[in-house]
């Protein structure tokens, strides 16, 4: 299999979890290991126009 080009790696599907109430997205591994995220590390997501924006988690 021929690896993606660049534009291509950060396309991403939408994919139906826990029987079908939630949708899951994959995000890179690029983007997480820059942001020094973990795994299971809690997260905010919000909605700012037609964007979501993800940020870690404040206590």
């Amino acid at each position: 299999m021929a690896r993606k080009s660049l534009e291509e790696r950060n396309i991403r599907k939408l994919t139906r979890t826990g029987g079908g109430k939630s949708i899951s997205l994959t995000l890179p591994i690029e983007f997480v290991r820059e942001l020094k995220w973990r795994d299971r590390q809690k997260v905010t997501v919000r909605k700012s126009g037609s964007k979501f924006i993800i940020e870690d988690w404040k206590k």
